[in-house]
């Protein structure tokens, strides 16, 4: 009997892509501007990769906004980051809705400003029938933390199946238990680690480490990314059949129209 394996995703099946967004620090200092301003240009890039990411073959995108540590950051620039997410959740809203895109944010919502909270409560009520694209933004989380708790909430030991800890996982940050597995997850800014990102749903995941600082991806290089993810063949730990020993034979992504890297 043959192993079950795959080459990139399954046929049909709309991707679930997840991105750490590094680099807008640093692509700030570059140019001798505040980091501040990094920040702001890494919210614009959100914007054309979420308007790119349907014709990609993307059915739920996860991005990583703000995590448990970035706490720790300066209090000023913790602060600008705070007021920035209430304009992006503000200010994005309706043109999500007009997209057809669903919004929801997982992670830790007891530390959030009340006035942000607010915002992510109203995103999330406007596009809630979206259903060109999940958009999913990580903000005050940890994946280490989700799994704790998660496993705290488990009321005995025969209890303990993959899909009821994934329940429990889902509803510790927020989440829905269908759009865990991510398939591919990419990495901006030269960096090549996970930063407690989706510990329990990458484990399968392909992984993409792109050296553009965040505000410099753009829908070009998140095609190229899933190009070359198309290109593996994922045995998800078994041995594929003898005529797949090769390389994998790509599926074609389309070139967006007016796609670039700005």
């Amino acid at each position: 009997m043959k192993s079950d394996f795959r080459v990139g995703a399954k046929k049909g099946r709309r991707l679930h892509i997840a991105i750490i967004m590094d680099g807008n620090g640093r692509w700030a200092s570059a140019r001798g501007l505040p980091r501040a301003a990094g920040h702001r240009a890494g919210a614009e890039a959100i914007r054309r990769i979420v308007d790119a990411a349907p014709q990609l073959g993307i059915g739920t995108l996860t991005v990583y906004a703000f995590s448990k540590n970035n706490w720790d950051r300066p209090v000023a620039e913790v602060a600008a980051l705070m007021r920035l997410f209430e304009d992006f959740f503000h200010t994005e809203k309706e043109w999500w809705r007009g997209r057809a895109v669903r919004v929801s944010v997982i992670g830790r919502r007891n530390r959030l400003p009340s006035s942000l909270l607010a915002e992510i409560e109203a995103a999330e009520f406007l596009t809630h029938d979206g259903q060109g694209l999940h958009l999913r933004v990580a903000v005050d989380y940890s994946g280490q933390e989700a799994i704790l708790e998660a496993a705290q909430r488990l009321g005995s030991p025969s209890q303990a199946t993959h899909e009821e800890f994934s329940r429990l996982l889902a509803q510790v940050v927020h989440a829905t238990a269908e759009d865990q597995e991510v398939d591919l997850l990419i990495r901006t800014g030269n960096e090549q680690r996970l930063s407690d990102f989706l510990l329990w749903e990458v484990a399968y995941a392909e992984l993409f480490f792109s050296p553009c600082y965040w505000p410099d991806f753009g829908p070009e290089d998140l095609r190229q990314a899933i190009q070359e993810f198309r290109r593996r063949e994922r045995r998800f730990g078994r041995l594929g059949p003898d005529d797949a020993r090769g390389p994998a034979v790509s599926e074609e992504i389309p070139v967006l129209a007016g796609a670039s890297k700005g």
